[in-house]
């Protein structure tokens, strides 16, 4: 029985799968060296952080020893995520983008637009080009933002934007990210007050935007599937 030769579509939708499949086994792979890797890793934020990472880890063992004796209540603090966000924000002057992608430092945020009530789409590929893929960029319509370099630092979410905006503006900018009235940002669900583009691109990050949007309910849990 004959088969129907496959479309150009479909073909480029084979080869997109089979991308994809690929680089979740090099993830997997990875998952494994960064057991060796985390510990010079936690060695280097400690460096670059200095002296207001080791005040921050003093504080909080004063507040957890103070509060021992009258609650059984831990916190637990990601102090290699705290680290990281006191850094100086990396622009993206220092974006390299590479033959293939870093897996040294990978960690994933999650983004969701809103504009005028209606859900606007981060969209894919952004920050990839043939052989070449910038630290920031998208595999997928969905709004998570892979963050792959060569070592930990403090990637925020308006670098993202501005390589969106100046790299791939070809694919559907949104003119409203450039506006610094209108807007409404929460992270991890909660309110956050300053400048949205400030906010650090750390390891599964919720991240709502809402422009003119009142009645927008901020992401609150997501299925990072693995990642």
């Amino acid at each position: 029985m004959s088969t129907t030769p496959k479309s150009k579509q479909e073909r480029r939708r084979d080869r997109r799968e089979e991308r994809r499949l690929k680089r979740e086994a090099e993830l997997r792979a990875a998952q494994r060296r960064r057991a060796l890797l985390i510990g010079g890793a936690v060695a280097l934020v400690a460096i670059i952080a200095g002296i207001a990472f080791f005040s921050l880890r003093g504080v909080l063992a004063n507040s957890t020893q103070s509060n021992a004796s009258s609650t059984a209540t831990t916190v637990s603090v990601d102090t290699t995520a705290t680290a990281i966000a006191s850094m100086p924000p990396v622009g993206l002057s220092a974006i390299q983008c590479n033959s293939t992608e870093q897996l040294t430092y990978h960690v994933h945020a999650h983004v969701s637009i809103y504009i005028n009530g209606q859900p606007a789409t981060v969209p894919a590929n952004v920050g990839i080009m043939p052989n070449c893929f910038y630290w920031l960029h998208t595999h997928q319509p969905d709004g998570i933002i892979h963050v792959e370099a060569p070592g930990p630092n403090n990637f925020v979410l308006g670098t993202f934007f501005d390589e969106w905006k100046q790299k791939f503006s070809q694919l559907g900018y949104p003119q409203q990210l450039d506006q610094t009235s209108g807007w409404t940002a929460y992270v991890n669900g909660k309110p956050y007050n300053g400048d949205f583009r400030n906010i650090s691109l750390i390891s599964h990050t919720l991240i709502t935007l809402a422009y003119n949007s009142p009645n927008v309910k901020p992401d609150t849990e997501y299925n990072w599937d693995g990642l």
